[in-house]
Formats: structure tokens, sequence, C-alpha cells
């Protein structure tokens, strides 16, 4: 960690003494900004760079280091790194590209550095690094082109970045907001260290009060759940801004780090799950810090906040945009409206216009403390309009003073319309989260009140089951029945072998670990009345699925009696190559896939969660009574999503999936169910 963080010795393998060269600019910038631990370049052509003693090779220097920035070229840094750790580097820095975002060579390539540096006891960051800033120690060990700034604003945020360009411009952006940070560091293609394992060693220096992850993808996501639960029990925010929401910028993290992007929605589960906020625009990841720093996550948030406004207009665009992102701008309440009402103010819906009133403080302030006295809300947005601009003391002073006299009892956040630096500076400085559009301030609303506790890891024991080699679905149905979703069926072994015991009509399909859908092969024939006409239908299911699917594996045939349910959904588990095992819940059938309406959580899931799920699916409300329409049993689809989690303990699945589902008035009937091994 102090090697990674605040190393007192660098090695500087391949510094050049033309400033013009990117590799000497790590030496120029450490030496710029005041780092005083010991240097040494190495440059096997100059006895001197930049007017320091330079060494031919790494043997030759005197004494040992802590950090090896190796600016190589690609081909070279492999032979380095046991050289560095000789010397008693315990961090090295990569700064080329051309590895595992290069393609399978490149990859290889990576994976011969990493397995040098295990051998040795090194920990690498990158390859493709802008190397580590730490500003409280003038430390500057990166060629990233904003260190030709004069002075860096130190702060007490801590930045990391799988690309290492945006160091910069985070940085100069955040300084426009009067952002400073304590650390900065770029790790790349994360061969070794990750995001998550920096904010892991971050969240535990007492100079740093939030961590923020610019990420593209989420590698080893053990490491961001430690760092999470460290930083929740430390009352140290992390906040994300992850790439790759779109199927394009997805293909894009992936291309530029070698990297498994993962689904967007499995990240949004992961985030939500280890109390991670996670902001959707660059702005609002810039504006959420002020936000939430010195706050948890609410226990139980009304996703609902109280807007008073001096601009109509104004006022109309952040309840728009509040809305958009699921937030409601609410009604006062009885409690509000009678304090309202004591100073003479009337809210008219959802926004108490106080355009004519002006910004006199002694109005803001009531309004604020009105407003705040509101049991079904969580935050008062003050929005302010010219005066901010042309009269910001007058405009800041009723917001400080409503804030003061709330006593942190609800947050206070301010929307200013017009370009106002100076209101926005004086927030700043009060502590007062103060936004410059409304999206932005939807967006770091909404991630406040999704913020969640860190989810606590699960120590539950499998249930024991042994899975087929190759799992037809009488194999997934029996797994889930193991779990506690026991739906009766009956195996034939050939088309002669009808059960003796049935409730027909029935529903007869295939059994083969090749087919996943059975329809598109042919291999359903559903209300099939008695024992002769199944006999009859098994013959001709064989013979379509053998021209449909001719390479497929048959196991014979699944029957169960035929069953119509209220609601259909999707209940499926999947490992997530990125964030590791999640649960879906969707609308279900032959549809699902097209209508996209669904819930990701990362599993396991406890009742909370399930009913979570539930609610965020549209197609379910019919289940709850819609229009006079039978009531469905929630509970044992809550049952049902809970039990499906429990995969999540068994290392061999790696997915599963119930599809449909059918809620009934009374259970839940499995009427098709799908597994993979791991």
């Amino acid at each position: 960690m102090k090697a990674l963080l605040a190393p007192s010795s660098i090695a500087l393998i391949g510094a050049s003494g033309d400033p013009a060269r990117l590799t000497a600019r790590a030496q120029i910038y450490l030496r710029k900004h005041g780092y005083a631990g010991a240097l040494y370049p190495v440059n096997p052509r100059a006895p001197e760079v930049l007017g320091e003693r330079a060494y031919a090779r790494v043997e030759d220097i005197p004494g040992e280091i802590d950090f090896a920035y190796i600016l190589l070229g690609t081909e070279q840094v492999e032979s380095q790194i046991a050289a560095v750790a000789a010397k008693g580097a315990k961090v090295a820095c990569i700064l080329a590209d051309g590895f595992a975002e290069a393609g399978p060579e490149g990859q290889a390539r990576q994976d011969r550095c990493l397995a040098a540096a295990r051998a040795v006891g090194l920990r690498l960051l990158g390859p493709n690094s802008m190397g580590i800033i730490n500003i409280p120690q003038k430390i500057a060990a990166s060629v990233n082109a904003s260190l030709e700034a004069e002075t860096l604003p130190p702060g007490r945020l801590a930045l990391v970045s799988q690309s290492g360009s945006m160091l910069g411009a985070i940085m100069g952006r955040g300084a426009a907001r009067g952002l400073g940070f304590s650390h900065m560091i770029a790790t790349g293609n994360e061969a070794d260290l990750t995001a998550g394992e920096i904010a892991t060693m971050l969240v535990q220096d007492p100079g740093v009060d939030a961590v923020m992850l610019f990420l593209e993808a989420i590698r080893a996501p053990e490491h961001y759940a430690e760092a999470a639960r460290l930083a929740h029990a430390a009352g140290k925010p992390i906040i994300a801004y992850k790439l790759g929401r779109s199927s394009f910028g997805a293909e894009l993290a992936t291309s530029h780090t070698g990297a498994l992007a993962g689904s967007d929605a499995a990240a949004e589960a992961f985030f939500r799950a280890n109390g991670i906020l996670r902001a959707t625009m660059l702005e609002s990841f810039l504006e959420l810090p002020a936000l939430v720093l010195g706050r948890k996550p609410l226990s139980k948030p009304h996703r609902a906040v109280s807007v008073l406004t001096t601009t109509g207009g104004g006022g109309a665009m952040a309840v728009d945009a509040l809305g958009v992102a699921g937030v409601e701008a609410r009604v006062p309440d009885a409690v509000a409206t009678e304090k309202l009402e004591a100073v003479g103010m009337h809210a008219h819906g959802r926004l108490l216009d106080m355009t004519l009133a002006g910004t006199k403080p002694e109005r803001i302030e009531a309004a604020i403390t009105a407003l705040a006295a509101a049991r079904d809300t969580d935050a008062v947005i003050p929005v302010i309009g010219s005066s901010a601009q042309f009269r910001p003391a007058d405009a800041v002073a009723g917001i400080l003073r409503g804030r003061d006299a709330v006593g942190g009892q609800k947050l206070v956040a301010a929307f200013l319309v017009p370009q106002a630096e100076a209101s926005l500076r004086l927030l700043a400085e009060a502590g007062i989260p103060a936004f410059r559009t409304p999206e932005s301030l939807a967006d770091a609303m909404r991630a406040y009140l999704d913020w969640r506790t860190p989810v606590a890891p699960d120590i539950s024991v499998p249930p024991f089951f042994e899975l087929a080699e190759a799992p037809d679905e009488g194999d997934a149905r029996d797994l889930f029945s193991a779990l506690g979703l026991d739906t009766p069926y009956a195996r034939m072994g050939d088309v002669a072998d009808t059960p003796e015991e049935m409730s027909y009509p029935v529903a007869l399909k295939i059994l083969s670990p090749d087919i996943a859908h059975k329809t598109e092969a042919g291999g359903v024939a559903l209300n099939i009345p008695d024992a002769a006409a199944l006999a009859e239908a098994a013959a001709k299911m064989e013979a379509r699925v053998k021209v449909a699917a001719p390479e497929a594996r048959l196991t014979g045939f699944l029957v169960q009696p035929m069953s119509r349910g209220l609601s259909e959904v999707i209940l499926g588990f999947r490992r997530d190559p990125s964030v590791g095992p999640i649960v879906l819940l969707g609308a279900g059938g032959v549809l699902a896939e097209l209508h996209r309406d669904v819930a990701l959580r990362l599993a396991p899931i406890d009742e909370a969660g399930a009913r979570e799920m539930i609610a965020e699916v549209r197609a379910l409300r019919v289940i709850e009574g819609w229009r006079g329409l039978p009531r469905g049993d929630v509970e044992a689809l809550v049952a049902a999503i809970v039990a499906v989690s429990r995969l999540a303990t068994m290392s061999g699945i790696a997915e599963a999936e119930i599809n449909p589902l059918m809620i009934h008035e009374s259970g839940v009937t499995v009427a098709d169910a799908w597994v993979v091994r791991a």
C-alpha cells in the first residue's frame, strides 16, 4: 500500500532526456510538483537525464526502490520485471500499451509479464497506465499532461480511473467546482492490481473522505465488494461512473482494455448490492460527492423530494428531470402545509413557487424549514433563478439559513438555473450540494436514493444436488425441486412409455441436453387429451425434432398436466462474466426476449429484494388485482425468487432458467426449466 500510494523512492526505467518526449514527463512532473524522495532515472545512453544522475541499468541503482515506472516500449517491459524486484520494488507501473487490448498475442505478452511478477513477489499497475498522483505528498509519477499546471488542487477525494487520460479531465472539471483530490491513480488494463483493490487501500487512508471510480469494466468483483464493506463501515462513500451502458460503449470498453464488459444491467445490480453509488452522467459524477459526504444510505427512502423555486420555469425543469429519474416532487403533506400556511405561504401542486417573493433570506429559510417537516420526502430542493447570478450573497443566504435551521434532519440541495459561479462557490464552501443542470440534479438524487447498505456476504450451505453431466429439462426440474420449487411431471423413455397415472389434458415436450428452445425445434405439444393421443404425439414429435435438430441428443419425453396461470414470468440465474451471480425476473413466455420487461439483482436475494424486483416488472401489476383482476400468489413468487437465488451457493451451476413460471391465485407452476453446468 505504501509503495503504491506514497513511494519514498522511484525508479524511472527508460527516462528520456528530451523534454518534448512522453517518457520525460514523469521526471519533469515529479520535480515540478515537489517530490522530495529519491529519484533514479534509468537510461543506458546518458549519464545524466534532465540534470539528474542517470543509471545505465536498474542493477546500477544504489540502494532499494519502492516503485518502478517502466516507460519502455512494449517488447522491453518483460525483461525489466525481475530486475526491479531485485532492487526491492514492491510495485511496478507499466506505461506501454499493446497488451491484452491488442488481441491474443498481446494477451499472451501480458500473461507472461504477470507470471514473471508473481514469481518475484512484485505487484503490477497497468499495463497502459498513466501512473499515480498523490497531491498531499507531492508525488506526480505520471505522464498525464494535466500536470503541466503550476499547482494541483489538494482535497480529500481519491480517484481511481481505468482510463489514464481521464485523470486530468476529471481533475480540471473538479477544480472548476471547488473539488480537490488526494490521490489519482490510473489502472489501465489491470493485469494485476484492480481499481477495486486500490479502492480498498484508499478507504483505509485517513486523508481520504470518498473514493471515485471511473470504470470501463469490472474485474475481480470481490475487490469492489470488500472496498464497499470497508467504506460503509468508515462512512466513506464510493461513487462510480461506468461506461458500457450501450452495446457500442461496451464494445469500446472491451477493445480499449481487453476486458469483458459484462451486461450493464448486471453492473447496475452489482453496484446496488454493494452500496456503491452510480452516476450515469459526468456532471453528476463530479457533483455527487458534495451530496453524499458525511451521509449514510437511507434505510427506507421515500423517493420523493420537496421543491421550492424563485423561477417557475426552472422549478418545472427540476420537477420534470426528477420525475424522469424516478424521483417524485411531492405535494407538501399536512404537516408541511400547516407550517407553510403559518408563514403565509401556499404550495400549488408539486412546486412551492416563490417567484414574486424573490430570494429574501428570511422567506427562503422559512420555506425550507416548513418543507423539511414533511414526513414523506427525502430532501428539500431550492431552485434559484437570476438572483443567483446577479446577487449571489442574497441568493445563497436563505439556503444556508434554511439548511442550518433544518439541522441535518433532511438533505438540502440546490439547483441554480443561470450560470452563477459565485453562488456555486459560496454553496460549496458552506458544504451545500449545488447543481448546474436539472439532469445532473436528478441523476445525483436518483443515485442517492438508490444507495443501499452493502449486502452481507452469503455463508449459507448450498443444498446437496448432483447434476447430470449433460442435463435435460427433467434434471433442471429436479434441481429446482431441491430448492423448494416442486412441480409434478413424468418422464417417458420412448414413445410407448406413457405414464399410468396422469391427469389429462397434458403437455408433452422433448427431453434433450442440447435443445434450449424446444418450441423452435417442434419439441412441444399442448392439450393432449388421453394416453393414445400422447403416444401418437410423441412419435410425431420425435420425427420432427430429428429433422429440425439432427445433432441433438434425445433423452426421452417430459409430460405434465396442462396449467394456466394468471401471469407468466421468466425467472433466471446466471454467473455474469463481470460481476458474478445474478437473478433475473421478467415478463415470461415465448415473448420474454421481445418485451425486455425485467429486473436484475445480485444473488443471493432476500425477501425484501424479491419484492423490489416484483415491483419493477410492469407486467406483474396484473397479479396485484389490477382493474379488478384476480390476485396472484405474490408470496409464492417471492419464495421462488429467493429459492432460485440460492443457486449462487452452488458453484457447479453456470445458468438456470424457469420460463415460464406460472403464477396462480394459490402457488406457482414450473412450466419449463433449463440448466447449464459451469
